[in-house]
């Protein structure tokens, strides 16, 4: 092949690359989608990592907002945009589902978790169960704001069907969310904590004191859900049912979560 015929056949390939690299750049954007997805703040490290596999697979954007799940229902009720809405309980879901903010035939709930009680990794305090919370020794006691957190919602349920709320309630330091409750332990701030067994599972600076059984405390329940307005309804559905799928859940298993159903993806 003469020099001026093999130069010929290279300009021609570099021209077909540029028209496919061109092609590439209209369609890929089209066929990607950015999903918005108010989470509860407990499953930041779990939805992290799923999502990440996710977009790998699709190449779509999964974007988070985590927050407790009171103040979350209340910007979906505000009108602020979001694709999906899962909660750390039912009854924010509930909430949002009542004044027609998600498409109910999408709902279902996923995940379970435990309650634990937690004090600093070195805490010189004598605490080994949550009885002992009643003891002048301890002072503070954070928990997520019973009112707008659903990790504070259940520990206020579990105490009072044990009979110790009368004698914590004026101990209690209200957080924002239960990964607050977590920092307030690891720094000191406060004598001990409860939070969700997946989140005391990330830090090496408190220590689990008690375990709450499945049993003996209050039926903590993730339902997850499409909002009904979702600018990314088809790509938000496809992020849902991976969600939902065996790969999921392997990793929300992984991460301490008490997986209650689950679909082969």
């Amino acid at each position: 092949m003469s020099n001026h015929s093999l130069t010929w056949h290279v300009r021609c390939l570099v021209r077909m690359l540029m028209v496919l690299t061109a092609l590439l750049a209209t369609v890929l954007p089209l066929r990607s989608a950015n999903i918005t997805v108010f989470a509860a703040a407990s499953l930041t490290d779990s939805l992290k990592e799923i999502a990440a596999a996710h977009e790998q697979q699709t190449g779509d954007k999964i974007v988070f907002n985590f927050c407790a799940s009171g103040p979350l229902a209340r910007q979906l009720e505000a009108g602020a945009p979001a694709d999906i809405f899962i909660s750390a309980d039912e009854a924010r879901m509930d909430a949002v589902e009542k004044q027609g903010l998600i498409v109910t035939e999408t709902r279902r709930s996923r995940l379970s978790n435990l309650l634990v009680l937690v004090t600093m990794a070195d805490s010189p305090l004598a605490i080994s169960s949550p009885k002992d919370l009643v003891a002048p020794s301890v002072k503070r006691l954070a928990l997520g704001d019973p009112k707008t957190v659903p990790a504070g919602t259940y520990a206020r349920e579990y105490l009072t069907k044990m009979e110790l709320w009368p004698g914590v309630e004026k101990k209690v330091v209200p957080c924002e969310n239960v990964r607050a409750v977590l920092a307030a332990v690891e720094s000191g701030n406060v004598d001990a904590g409860i939070v969700y067994k997946t989140d005391a599972a990330i830090s090496r600076k408190v220590k689990v004191v008690f375990e709450v059984t499945a049993k003996d405390g209050p039926k903590i329940s993730y339902p997850f859900a499409l909002v009904k307005d979702a600018k990314q309804p088809v790509a938000a559905l496809k992020f849902l049912n991976y969600l939902a799928g065996a790969k999921a859940g392997e990793m929300f298993i992984r991460r301490g979560f008490i997986v209650m159903d689950s679909k082969t993806n």
